[in-house]
């Protein structure tokens, strides 16, 4: 991984009682807790089996070091020098901070590939004994970008993408972790969708795609493993996005003529609630959601003529009225900077504009960026926590980037020719991946470096559908 990039030391043996109670212990003084201060244990178990002296450089792209007990990378994050990497509670602080308080552990693969899970008991145990196993907040899962193409990882870490054409939606998979990518397979469903993409609270990815007659969805038999047929999932309507609330339940939003309309599991894997209205937002509105630093789903609507805001009340809870957002736009993307504030990103005909928390719920003014004019738009996070956005329209593709963590932004650069649809996800080992869309099919890019990435390529070599 990035953080920690081959995941597993080479060579770890077991960790020892004490060891474990080290990182216990520095992971409470760096301000884990609960369940929080278990996984961050369990991670550091997986990476270093809390040895503080820990080095890894195996496997490692570019080549770098993971250092200490979390196993902090010294090319991802160089503002952690040695002497902090080798000291016990200063790693356990650079954890802290980087996973955002232990909300965000996708940086290090060891957690995305799942590796983590068999260190829980030992990692309780050790809470246990420091006596601080009180109740607190567990990592958070952030939702992925809907659009016409979406990625996300599977459970075992393996990135797997979708992309509708007008003959139905086509799926294509990494063979392994951060590595080739398999044919396009046809899956059929609704042609010309606009899709979504979310994990159930077992893993198991579930997909939902929408177009003006149909509303369908599938999902994974089991982590990682094989999907179910198409299952229809409601009447038509313009977009869709799908996060999970705070106790697993996924939560689906879709617009349409009449506004925005939301159903929800009952329970966590569970089956689904009818279909409610949430009080009525913009018509035919690009939807998007994301989660605060809380744990509360925030749901963001936009249409030619307006911007509209919904947000849970409590986490796992119910829904405030509409607020007025902005003015109407082209289409919008949302994400969270390292410190747990949100971010959204709009276009229009002038370019693109972003408005960001100011405290847990203030917000700036817009501003404007520059970019390209009524662009596609996705955002992804660099491995050291940089919010990364990406635009597309007809004749270019863009980027832009913090210039650094919870920092301002830089200019625009070129990124590629003109394009239909983006989506932007996150390797396993923190290595951002675009996916760009246009009537001759699917490309792909990514990351080689902080500010270094390949040539654009098809997926597997092959063009896969067109996206139009």
């Amino acid at each position: 991984m990035l953080l920690g990039a081959a995941g597993l030391v080479a060579g770890a043996s077991p960790a020892s009682a004490a060891s474990s109670d080290l990182c216990a212990q520095t992971g409470y003084n760096a301000g884990f807790r609960g369940d929080g201060l278990v996984t961050a244990v369990a991670v550091a178990l997986a990476e270093s089996s809390c040895n503080p002296s820990a080095t890894n450089v195996q496997n490692n792209t570019p080549p770098s070091r993971d250092r200490g007990l979390w196993q902090i990378n010294d090319y991802w994050h160089p503002e952690v020098d040695d002497a902090c990497a080798y000291d016990a509670q200063c790693n356990a602080n650079a954890a802290f901070e980087i996973s955002a308080g232990g909300t965000n552990w996708q940086p290090w693969s060891t957690y995305t590939a799942g590796a983590h899970q068999r260190h829980m008991d030992e990692a309780r145990a050790a809470v246990d004994r420091l006596g601080h196993h009180e109740p607190g907040p567990g990592p958070l899962t952030y939702p992925a970008e809907s659009g016409r193409v979406v990625s996300a990882r599977s459970a075992d870490g393996r990135l797997e993408v979708f992309a509708a054409g007008a003959d139905g939606i086509h799926h294509a998979w990494q063979n392994t972790v951060n590595g080739s990518w398999s044919a396009w397979e046809a899956l059929g469903g609704p042609g010309g969708a606009e899709l979504a993409i979310g994990p159930n609270a077992d893993g198991r990815l579930e997909l939902f795609a929408i177009n003006n007659d149909t509303f369908y969805h599938r999902y994974q038999l089991q982590p990682s493993g094989g999907w179910s047929g198409w299952e229809s999932f409601g009447g038509g309507g313009k977009d869709i996005a799908v996060g999970a609330n705070g106790d697993g339940r996924l939560e689906v939003f879709a617009s349409g003529p009449v506004g925005v309309f939301h159903r929800y599991q009952s329970a966590p894997n569970g089956g689904w609630s009818e279909w409610e209205s949430a009080g009525g937002g913009p018509a035919d509105s690009r939807i998007e959601m994301e989660k605060s630093l809380d744990g509360r789903l925030e749901v963001f609507a936009l249409n030619g003529d307006a911007f509209r805001h919904l947000y849970q009340t409590a986490v796992s809870g119910g829904w405030s009225a509409w607020e007025d957002f902005g003015g109407g736009g082209r289409d919008l993307t949302v994400d969270h900077n390292q410190d747990g504030r949100l971010e959204v990103f709009a276009s229009g005909p002038v370019g693109v504009f972003h408005k960001y928390q100011t405290g847990a719920s203030g917000w700036s003014g817009w501003e404007p960026t520059g970019g390209p004019a009524d662009s596609q738009l996705t955002s992804e996070r660099s491995p050291d926590g940089r919010v990364e956005v990406f635009a597309v329209n007809a004749t270019t593709a863009q980027h832009i980037w913090q210039s650094g963590v919870n920092a301002p932004y830089g200019q625009w650069g070129t990124f590629g020719g003109g394009g239909t649809e983006i989506a932007a996800a996150a390797n396993a080992d923190g290595r951002i991946e675009v996916f760009g869309t246009s009537s001759a099919g699917v490309f792909h890019k990514w990351q080689t470096g902080f500010t270094t990435w390949s040539e654009w390529a098809w997926v597997n070599g092959t063009a896969g559908p067109a996206v139009n």
